[in-house]
């Protein structure tokens, strides 16, 4: 975690300061704002595993924010600085995340205190399976009442052995793939999970950028395409993120930041090189054909279009946020900017795209594979065919007239190809996740622009959330 004044509110008194700064938009009777507040409830598990000779101790969470809909979703995350109020605020957002893009879900976190790095991949498994084992049996990880995800520290390896360890707990479970979500494929996962966060914050971009009247307010103009961007955190989120902005829209990643220190240059990385070399050796120090510099942190100040916090909670602080000159923040991570640090920026005129949207590809995806598992059957099994032979019938009538026509009229050569091909899954996830973040946009930007109290998308972001748990509560009799 990032060292943070010890004058700023912590991550979780963030989350509420935030919340409490929404909800007092809203026209919420004092004992409904305070049940959508509240964690429902956190289990802490304590549990020995014998490895290397001897009995290792650890220390593991779940917490449940909201019940509103069931099951609840939240991933787990293994880091050595979990700890029960992190947690808790991290399944808080996954609340509001949820019910911001529209997936049917309550908020829930998880956390296993423990270095990944510190253990061979069996050794890792046993702690996993044991953790799972934990949870299992208290139904705190279930289809239909609480489905993990993978985190900080966890990935599709993880969840497979979580998934595989409720089977062998639940042998006549038919839905058994459903209990977790970001398993590989062949495992019961889907296509596009493991890139799923960092495309969203792509889509989340380009639908800010459809909006000039939302770039002018950043002083920006024009499309993404040669926007100077700083990214920080080059894991699976950040990683995917500036590897589709720069492929495919045409930005410059300017620099990388990450543990050891940053990478520059001001005409673009190459971000393939960059994961490559820090694959290889862990860092990004001794990169080819990049300017290093052992102080990351202070390149979180440096000018730049946009910058992606994509790692750690409170990297924007007190301590430096009169210094950030980015005037668009995209906060890829969790909590990457301190409820102060939210202050200072506002205040400058900022622009933040706040986290429970930016960062919401995972959860959407995550949906997208609950609803396959308990379908058993794939996206696009049954109607590809049907839609290429469709297809087909205007593709050849199209060439009837090309055939009369002649040289005054002709079909593109690659036309037909690209047309007659139906969508696969890869390609109908994509297009859930980007009409997801178009329209999660487009609600908050409703507000936004249409409420003079609210002059910042977190705050946009939370009072459309906050309404639909309420709404959800309301149903349920409170």
């Amino acid at each position: 975690m990032a060292e943070i004044p010890l004058n700023e509110p912590s991550f979780r008194e963030s989350v509420d300061l935030m919340f409490n700064r929404a909800v007092k938009l809203l026209d919420l009777s004092p004992g409904l704002e305070e049940k959508i507040r509240v964690c429902n409830a956190t289990y802490t598990v304590r549990f020995g595993v014998r490895l290397r000779g001897a009995i290792h101790t650890f220390t593991g969470y779940r917490s449940v924010h909201s019940e509103h809909m069931e099951p609840v979703k939240g991933g787990i995350r293994y880091s050595l600085a979990v700890h029960q109020d992190e947690v808790e605020a991290l399944a808080a957002l996954m609340t509001y995340k949820c019910a911001l893009v529209e997936a049917p879900f309550g908020g829930s976190k998880g956390g296993l205190r423990c270095d990944p790095r510190a253990w061979e991949p069996h050794e890792l498994e046993q702690i996993t399976r044991r953790f799972a084992y934990e949870l299992i049996k208290r139904d705190l990880i279930n289809p239909s009442q609480n489905v993990p995800a993978p985190d900080m520290g966890t990935g599709e390896r993880e969840m497979a052995w979580i998934a595989d360890q409720y089977a062998r707990m639940h042998t006549t479970d038919i839905n058994a793939r459903a209990c977790v979500t970001g398993k590989p494929l062949n495992a019961g996962g889907i296509a596009g999970r493991v890139e799923a966060t960092g495309r969203g914050v792509q889509y989340a971009l380009r639908e800010f950028f459809r909006h000039p009247e939302d770039v002018a307010k950043t002083g920006l103009s024009g499309r993404l395409d040669g926007k100077k961007v700083i990214v920080q955190g080059l894991g699976n989120v950040g990683y995917h993120a500036a590897k589709f902005l720069s492929q495919e829209d045409g930005c410059k990643i300017v620099a990388i930041i990450e543990r050891d220190g940053a990478v520059m240059d001001p005409n673009g990385l190459d971000v393939e090189k960059v994961h490559a070399h820090l694959a290889e050796t862990g860092g990004v120090a001794g990169c080819p054909n990049a300017d290093y510099t052992e102080t990351g942190r202070a390149v979180l100040e440096h000018e730049c279009d946009i910058l992606i916090p994509a790692a750690l909670e409170g990297v924007i602080n007190l301590g430096n946020a009169h210094r950030i000159k980015a005037p668009l923040v995209v906060e890829a991570a969790n909590g990457p900017i301190t409820a102060g640090a939210d202050d200072i920026l506002r205040t400058k005129g900022t622009v933040i795209i706040p986290d429970m949207y930016a960062n919401a590809g995972g959860v959407t995806v995550s949906y997208f594979e609950w609803v396959k598992n308990l379908s058993h059957i794939r996206f696009g099994r049954m109607q590809r065919r049907q839609e290429e032979a469709r297809h087909q019938l205007i593709v050849d009538e199209l060439e009837r007239l090309d055939h009369y026509l002649g040289e005054a009229w002709s079909i593109s050569p690659d036309f037909k190809a690209k047309y007659l091909r139906g969508a696969d899954e890869l390609e109908l996830v994509r297009s859930g996740l980007d009409d997801t973040m178009r329209i999660a946009y487009q609600s908050m930007r409703e507000v936004w622009h249409n409420r003079e109290e609210v002059t910042d998308l977190r705050t946009a972001a939370y009072v459309v959330a906050i309404q639909k748990v309420a709404a959800s509560y309301r149903a349920k009799g409170l």
